[in-house]
């Protein structure tokens, strides 16, 4: 008999940048599921109201743990909080970004993000892979973006860290298959988060923006359906022309559209 979501993927499960967004929906979605949860952000108030949410709703234990992922002791601090506990999924789902020409950015912003975007679920795929290989059995969920499908001008940065992500799990993906553990790279289109938000958009500008639990949603059902997976029928669409093109055209029309986007669509 096929085992269920909770015997496959469970008893436990660690969702990064659970505070809010996509994040958020995932820690909701898996409770819902029956898995027990640790769930890490920067605020430390949002996990706790998270924390008490979920225990009220679905009686599933869950641990809220304040973590800055940019932190060169994150993994350490991770490890140490889930020592006692049988992680079989991972979503490592914490990521940030800019938009803007690249060298009007802050450095220190550039920093902070390449340790959230690459180095945090490098680090977490290196650790918690090992016991799921030995159980044969678990998954790893990385939130990526569709701007890690494409060089994408005036967001430099963000896209090169979200394609160093989508080349981690495809990778992963292979490795891992044969141990029976499932590795899913999510490649959302524009969302209606705080991380967007953060970028400069107004949500109330934008046409077609999916719900964080949409994505989330797609993400579990579609789990065992890596590497690579563009929710939303629309934004399949337009990753597969895009992808058509040749590479200077290609850059040439995402830098146009994306400049066009955020002149169009930042908050007044």
């Amino acid at each position: 008999m096929k085992p269920s979501f909770q015997q496959y993927y469970g008893p436990w499960a660690l969702v990064t940048g659970a505070s809010s967004g996509i994040g958020a929906q995932f820690a909701e979605l898996l409770a819902a599921k029956g898995l027990q949860l640790v769930v890490t952000a920067r605020r430390q108030d949002r996990l706790a109201a998270l924390q008490q949410r979920l225990n009220a709703q679905y009686n599933t234990q869950v641990v809220a743990l304040e973590l800055d992922l940019a932190a060169a002791d994150c993994l350490e601090v991770l490890q140490q909080a889930t020592a006692d506990k049988e992680v079989g999924l991972v979503v490592a789902n914490a990521g940030l970004g800019f938009k803007g020409l690249h060298h009007t950015l802050a450095p220190a912003g550039l920093r902070q993000m390449l340790d959230v975007n690459v180095r945090a679920p490098t680090l977490l795929a290196n650790a918690f892979a090992a016991p799921m290989v030995s159980r044969k059995r678990g998954g790893l969920i990385f939130t990526g973006s569709m701007e890690g499908l494409f060089s994408v001008p005036f967001s430099a940065g963000y896209a090169a860290s979200k394609a160093y992500v989508h080349s981690l799990g495809e990778a992963l993906w292979h490795e891992l298959k044969p141990a029976g553990v499932d590795v899913l790279v999510l490649a959302p289109g524009a969302t209606d988060t705080e991380n967007l938000q953060r970028q400069g958009f107004d949500p109330q500008r934008m046409k077609g923006l999916m719900t964080p639990k949409e994505v989330a949603a797609l993400a579990l059902e579609h789990i065992a359906d890596g590497p690579i997976y563009v929710p939303g029928p629309q934004n399949r669409l337009t990753a597969h022309l895009i992808g058509c093109l040749p590479r200077r055209v290609r850059v040439s029309l995402v830098g146009k559209g994306t400049q066009r986007a955020m002149a169009q669509n930042r908050r007044p």
